[in-house]
């Protein structure tokens, strides 16, 4: 009787043992290359889906946009005037409206002679319209450029921009440098903007990726200097730090990332969002980073795919086959990426 009861404490103190342990972290799903969708690109930047399931890709170089069918048809639509190509700096990022279906309208960043600013034309499945000016004023440099256009889960025009190699800037309340700006689609602050301006968060060096997790929160992937490279949920408002900060900081005036790599693993640049993970592409690092997401915070380790494989990785992007399409920069390539 004795040993029996010594057995079921046992059993007991093993089951209250077992409850207790956290819950194991996520595992990201495993990325495969299944193919290239096109090539021929020069220095491929920016990558925005249609609504028929093609889609458009700026050429940071050239000031070409062009056009990608689903079945890897390319076609060049037209040149966006006024592009000054120097460095980091030409034509960078581009969005689709959330309206195209009635007004057709694309969205492009790029660097002009005197700042970096965010145009809208039409696309009419031929050609491009004469592009109308939505955002002036980003500072410009040969680094440090931000880009990344992406429309938001609410309808606004979201718009990463670097500090020009101007530190200062990403402080300044009163610049347009270092921060994600929140815009109406005609470049107004939109309503709700923490300060009343376009600015929705500031203490950026250089922010390349913007996607939303499935609970419509807003992440954002940054270039450090020498140090450290940041994973970033971005609320309302927040301050991120630089240039105090670089990486994780105990200064409680500012947000800390929730992740970080050397920059030798990372320079981060395009993000998206599938599978409960966020997909960073990495330049320098050559490799794509998965990073397990739940309730608005990383739930894991980041876990690396592709590394030194596809060359420098730009842009990612969710496609309409449930795939996601990769840029490989150093290639001139968008490559199909399957998971699971």
């Amino acid at each position: 009787m004795r040993k029996q009861l010594s057995a079921l404490a046992s059993v007991t103190a093993l089951l209250m043992v077992t409850t207790a342990l956290p819950a194991a972290a996520a595992v990201p799903p495993t990325p495969r290359i299944t193919g290239t969708v096109a090539s021929g690109f020069q220095s491929p930047w920016g990558l925005a889906i249609l609504p028929d399931g093609s889609a458009l890709v700026s050429e940071r170089d050239t000031a070409r946009i062009k056009h990608v069918t689903a079945a890897g048809v390319v076609r060049q639509i037209g040149t966006v005037p006024g592009v000054r190509h120097g460095g980091e700096g030409g034509l960078l990022g581009i969005a689709v409206a959330p309206t195209f279906g009635t007004d057709r309208l694309l969205y492009a960043y790029h660097t002009a002679s005197g700042d970096n600013r965010v145009v809208r034309m039409t696309y009419n499945g031929t050609s491009l319209g004469t592009p109308q000016t939505v955002v002036t004023g980003i500072p410009r440099a040969n680094i440090h450029n931000g880009g990344r256009l992406a429309f938001g889960p609410d309808g606004f025009l979201y718009i990463s921009t670097g500090d020009a190699g101007t530190t200062s800037n990403a402080q300044n309340p009163n610049s347009l440098g270092g921060k994600i700006l929140r815009v109406t689609p005609t470049g107004s602050p939109a309503p709700g903007n923490p300060s009343g301006t376009r600015v929705y968060s500031l203490g950026h060096r250089n922010v390349q990726g913007l996607a939303w997790d499935e609970g419509k929160r807003l992440w954002a992937s940054e270039l450090g200097q020498n140090t450290f490279d940041e994973l970033n949920q971005i609320r309302p408002g927040g301050n991120y730090g630089w240039p105090t900060c670089e990486g994780t900081c105990t200064d409680t005036r500012f947000i800390n990332p929730q992740a970080t790599w050397s920059t030798a693993q990372a320079s981060p640049s395009g993000l998206a969002f599938a599978s409960n993970t966020l997909w960073m592409a990495a330049l320098r690092g050559q490799r794509l980073w998965a990073i397990p997401i739940k309730d608005g915070a990383r739930d894991g380790s980041p876990v690396a795919s592709f590394t030194n494989q596809q060359g420098r990785l730009r842009t990612i992007t969710p496609a309409a086959d449930g795939s996601l399409w990769l840029i490989s920069e150093t290639n001139g390539t968008i490559l199909r990426v399957v998971l699971g």
